[in-house]
């Protein structure tokens, strides 16, 4: 699989990575035998970057993939195949941005170390802190020192919204911004994209599918499960509802994915355009889809195979985004 370097990490990364919240909590069981092999079916189809958090399943999703890299994941797969582990911090106190200080960052560092058995970190990214924390000079200067101290590699943030993304890029030792990015979230193409390229920061899109609209599989009368966020946080009840289909509405939605259908290759799937319309974006390093189950995380690694969009889809992607979604929530993130 095509690789990137992934900013100031100086890591080369797949174009598809892994998003392993699913292997946590909050969109439905996944047992561990199926996490498990979700991970090896990644690794196997050329993702060698795995994107978590404390805060997923309470340290479950950490620990699955510390499980995975101990028990010979991927010694049974022959040589190391210099995989990147990035976790995220922060959301496990109150959202409170003196709670962003040195004392908890080596406590969540510790125990983040300890779930996925390493002594230094890849990367680790405050995970969407207040907006006054990107700004605070001795947040900064406490991971500094966590580098210093090898308790992780390297640092960076994973943002709401795009004016937090450029105040964490003008910093000099931030070496990735995580922010959501998708064809129905344009906004960072405006001026996060080319701000973090010029500054040599990679870019983490998250939420790639928009929860799964962008797979084309949802309709009108699909449900979901009590305990995934998608039933939850339709409205933003547990946390931002951006992060719930990108923040926009489920019916929107549906409309500007049927205008989408068109566009997709023959032999592909809506979730691979949706995926290979991200890889294509000058400045994106790294689109990380999460999968439940194995055929999931292979479908999703096959989209780097696609061949690069054509300009005639690129313009229709712009297009249903004004005409539907940009009024909704452009102004929002």
């Amino acid at each position: 699989m095509q690789q990137r370097i992934l900013g100031r990490t100086g890591r080369n990364v797949s174009v598809v990575g892994l998003g392993a919240w699913q292997l946590g909590a909050d969109w439905g069981s996944v047992s561990e035998d199926d996490a498990l092999a979700v991970l090896a079916t990644a690794v196997d189809a050329g993702v060698n970057f795995i994107d978590t958090a404390d805060v997923y399943g309470d340290g479950r999703s950490e620990t699955l993939i510390g499980q995975f890299l101990r028990q010979g994941g991927l010694r049974e797969r022959g040589a190391d195949h210099g995989i990147t582990v990035a976790t995220k911090m922060g959301r496990r106190v109150a959202q409170e941005a003196a709670n962003y200080n040195m004392d908890n960052f080596r406590a969540w560092n510790d125990r983040s170390r300890a779930n996925l058995g390493v002594d230094t970190l890849d990367l680790v990214q405050l995970h969407c802190p207040p907006t006054e924390v990107y700004s605070d000079e001795a947040v900064y200067d406490a991971l500094d020192t966590l580098v210093e101290e090898k308790r992780i590699a390297a640092y960076g943030v994973s943002v709401e919204t795009c004016d937090q993304a450029l105040t964490a890029i003008a910093r000099p030792h931030v070496a990735s911004v995580q922010i959501i990015f998708n064809a129905l979230r344009l906004k960072p193409l405006e001026r996060v994209l080319p701000a973090a390229a010029a500054a040599g920061v990679g870019i983490i899109a998250r939420v790639p599918l928009a929860s799964g609209l962008l797979s084309g599989r949802y309709d009108e009368h699909t449900t979901f499960a009590a305990d995934d966020h998608r039933t939850y946080n339709r409205h933003g009840e547990a946390f931002d509802v951006g992060e719930t289909f990108s923040g926009v509405d489920f019916a929107t939605g549906l409309a500007a994915v049927r205008r989408l259908a068109p566009l997709v290759p023959s032999g592909a799937t809506m979730a691979q355009f949706a995926l290979r319309w991200i890889i294509d974006q000058p400045g994106v390093t790294v689109v990380i889809p999460g999968a439940r189950n194995p055929e999931q995380a292979r479908a999703n690694a096959a989209a780097a195979d696609l061949p690069a969009l054509l300009p005639d889809q690129l313009r229709v992607v712009t297009e249903v985004y004004d005409d539907l979604i940009r009024p909704q929530i452009h102004h929002r993130w």
